[in-house]
């Protein structure tokens, strides 16, 4: 007797829950290869006993929410800048199992100085490198691994090798170096070539596992949204149209040959770093606790652990709420981390900002579950409110906001922000009001300090005396509303 399961990798979580919106699918589009070469890699990943040490690098693309379903450690950096990203995890983190996934836009154009240095150095990292011949996330323009003759958003009557130039062949630009290990380009147009790409790719992770320097594999991927046909006619477009200006097969192999790396440094222990910068005085140990000179310090508070979340429209000053809040709890000794977030899939929408503040370190600026959620209009409360933990705190500004949150498991304070700022001179001090608010309820931070902390970072003086009168009068609302709720027994 035996029973076959079929189940998910360990490596991928069980659902999606970084992910906005259906937390059981992806947020590809139908018949897009990041799919496959996102199972590939799991299962490798698990098989190799490997997954609380990897740490996977995704940049700018169509992978750029590659946290969203891998349940390792994960980077998100700037866009084409994977492989220095890469080069420096793990040269910091020898043991780890680093893997930069990148698309062609991104490794081919912006970041081809990176790929080309990363491999010319024959760094101890794998490069998973995407090309569909196309800028996927963006909206279709001519990426530089494009067809002669193939139209896209930035060449309407195809590319033409007089304009344009020739499409770039990555896998056979590198293989000239002397530095690369292994170099091998897939394709993903059937059962036979999805198994030769499953292949290539453990051979270049287990090069890595055992030293042997860099490994790229190029796979030739579907992307049926950006091409205009169906996700079925995308597996013969490869065929037809990929397939004869990127040949298949292994363009380097030396991976018999490299024998275990020794890193070239030892990683340095992190109490010599202070030494190191020249930070063992009093003024570098000043410096190292985020505090600026003039500033009053005060002690660190007990067992702070806040989880925050600042949403609204741009231009609301959201983001320097944020800083302020991040400024104002390193002076008070707490860890702190602050993370802005404006990307594509916020187009026509929401900004916001991630800030923790904890009296412990802190593993991730990434705020998937808000202890709190500041939000300043209707589309950041719809967004975001059933992301806050129960027990948690919702401040809303009630004067652009038509409707109090659904939840009940939650504190909630209707703070008419926009019009309190209104009438203290202009509505643009509503954040200030915001954050007045959230410490007059919390009492999360020292409020003399916050103070300071907001003289110091106002840079325009005719908005300074607003600033700190919007802090206080959202101080005193929180107060006043504490204060109620106290008397009703709310």
């Amino acid at each position: 007797m035996y029973a076959q399961t079929f189940q998910r990798p360990r490596s991928f979580y069980g659902q999606f829950d970084r992910k906005p919106g259906d937390h059981l699918t992806t947020h590809y589009c139908p018949g897009c290869g990041h799919g496959n070469i996102h199972k590939i890699v799991a299962e490798a990943i698990d098989d190799f006993g490997a997954q609380d040490r990897t740490v996977f690098v995704s940049p700018v693309g169509c992978s750029v929410f590659a946290y969203y379903y891998f349940d390792v450690g994960n980077l998100q950096v700037a866009h084409g800048r994977a492989p220095a990203v890469a080069t420096a995890v793990k040269r910091a983190l020898p043991d780890s199992l680093v893997i930069s996934y990148q698309g062609d836009g991104d490794l081919a154009a912006i970041g081809g100085n990176e790929i080309l240095h990363a491999a010319n150095r024959g760094e101890d990292i794998t490069v998973i490198f995407v090309n569909n011949a196309i800028y996927g996330m963006t909206g279709g323009q001519m990426a530089p691994t494009s067809l002669i003759g193939m139209k896209t958003t930035t060449t309407p009557m195809g590319r033409v090798v007089a304009n344009d130039g020739f499409p770039v062949r990555v896998a056979e630009l590198l293989s000239t170096l002397e530095g690369p290990t292994y170099i091998e380009r897939v394709a993903l147009y059937d059962n036979k070539t999805r198994a030769k790409a499953r292949k290539a790719i453990r051979k270049a992770l287990q090069n890595q596992i055992e030293g042997r320097g860099f490994s790229l594999v190029e796979v030739l991927s579907p992307c049926p949204t950006g091409w205009g046909v169906t996700p079925v006619d995308s597996l013969k477009w490869i065929e037809e149209n990929m397939l004869p200006n990127f040949p298949l097969g292994v363009f380097k192999d030396k991976s018999a040959e490299r024998e275990h790396r020794t890193h070239r440094r030892q990683a340095i222990a992190i109490q010599d770093v202070p030494g190191i910068l020249g930070l063992n005085g009093n003024a570098g140990n000043e410096r190292s606790a985020g505090i600026l000179a003039g500033g009053p310090r005060t002690s660190c508070p007990p067992n702070v652990d806040y989880r925050l979340k600042i949403a609204g429209f741009g231009g609301q000053g959201l983001l320097f709420l944020g800083r302020l809040l991040a400024e104002a709890g390193m002076r008070q000794n707490l860890h702190v981390s602050w993370l802005p977030s404006y990307g594509p899939e916020m187009r026509g929408g929401t900004a916001n900002c991630h800030v923790n503040i904890s009296t412990t370190e802190i593993g991730s600026p990434l705020v998937s579950a808000p202890t709190v959620l500041i939000a300043m209009n209707k589309p950041s409360l719809d967004k975001f409110e059933n992301e806050v933990v129960g027990g948690g705190l919702i401040i809303y500004d009630s004067s652009l906001i038509d409707h109090p949150p659904a939840r009940s498991d939650v504190e909630v304070i209707a703070l008419p922000a926009t019009e309190m700022a209104d009438k203290i001179g202009s509505a643009k001090s509503a954040n200030m009001v915001a954050l007045g608010a959230l410490i007059g309820k919390t009492n999360m931070l020292d409020k003399d300090a916050l103070l300071h902390v907001v003289r110091s970072m106002t840079k325009k003086v005719a908005l300074l005396d607003l600033n700190l009168r919007a802090v206080e009068s959202g101080f005193e609302f929180a107060r006043a509303n504490a204060a109620e709720e106290s008397l009703w027994g709310v």
